[in-house]
């Protein structure tokens, strides 16, 4: 059964919200950056923002809903590869910010261009999501799409970028200069709770490439990660190769990983969940670090 429209308020609907106060000072730059992004959105009069819950769509979709009010929706794709616990930070924090918030159903796992992992699997994602986006729009209004990609993410390898670029899909912060450390500054500033909120790709990003990834791997992997979450490792990954795990987490946090953790538990858990092994990579957390096979050893994130 098909996703029901996305609503809209009609034109002269309620009026956007107060400005969210800075609450502490930023450089000048900044400062004009932000006042540029709040134009930028306002300017657009009605906006869908592609939002994960991440540090960044959470900037736009803040923004969007400060200066449009029921003219900015919040959309975020719901796929086994989005975490659970990614998917209730993300519910809390729109309604945290007042912005009208709708999950989408997407079916990446159904394209082979996806669940065979290729270099390019994000570009296909992409590419579902906003396919579906533009199913849902209502017909006839003037809205825009955008999301979250700041200036940082176009020197990685992100192919997502080219997909929505084709659905013409527009990015502020890359747009505006916003880099990533901008981006949590501008949102601390403004007293965003989740300012500093770990960067968290999609699980499907824990699997070399040419690795097959399934709606079962993905649920062991999530629950893998719930687990240690649930255990206050705020910050990790667990990559995923064949039927073993390899846990990362910062490197200044690995001897007390070690000693904090019950060990034996933790090895129970993991092979109760179906992996044969599970191990600690003393290098520590490396965003991107299965990107090191890719020509060039571009860093991305993941």
């Amino acid at each position: 059964m098909p996703s029901p429209a996305l609503p809209f308020q009609a034109a002269g609907g309620a009026a956007a919200p107060a400005l969210h106060r800075l609450l502490e000072c930023l450089p000048a730059e900044l400062c004009t950056q932000l006042e540029r992004l709040r134009a930028r959105l306002q300017g657009f009069g009605a906006v869908v923002v592609a939002y994960s819950g991440g540090v960044d769509s959470a900037l736009v979709a803040a923004v969007a809903a400060e200066q449009l009010g029921e003219e900015a929706l919040a959309v975020t794709g719901v796929s086994p590869a989005l975490a659970p616990h990614l998917l209730q930070e993300a519910r809390q924090q729109a309604a945290w910010m007042g912005i009208r918030h709708q999950e989408l159903a997407t079916a990446e796992l159904q394209d082979p261009a996806y669940f065979r992992n290729p270099v390019n699997r994000c570009y296909a994602c992409k590419k579902e999501l906003h396919g579906v986006l533009a199913e849902q729009i209502a017909a006839g209004r003037s809205l825009q799409v955008v999301d979250g990609v700041n200036l940082d993410d176009l020197r990685d390898h992100r192919p997502g970028i080219e997909a929505a670029r084709e659905h013409g899909v527009i990015s502020p912060l890359a747009e505006l200069g916003i880099d990533k450390a901008g981006v949590r500054q501008i949102s601390r500033a403004l007293g965003f709770p989740w300012w500093d909120k770990p960067a968290q790709p999609c699980l499907s990003s824990r699997f070399p490439y040419g690795e097959p990834i399934t709606a079962l791997r993905l649920e062991r992997l999530a629950r893998a990660e719930e687990w240690l979450h649930r255990r206050g490792v705020r910050e990790l990954r667990v990559r995923v190769q064949g039927e073993t795990a390899r846990i990362e987490v910062p490197a200044d946090q690995l001897d007390s990983f070690v000693t904090r953790l019950p060990r034996q538990e933790l090895v129970d858990t993991f092979l109760g969940l179906g992996f044969t092994a599970v191990s600690l990579d003393l290098e520590g957390l490396v965003s991107g670090k299965l990107n090191r096979q890719l020509p060039g050893a571009a860093m991305g994130r993941g």
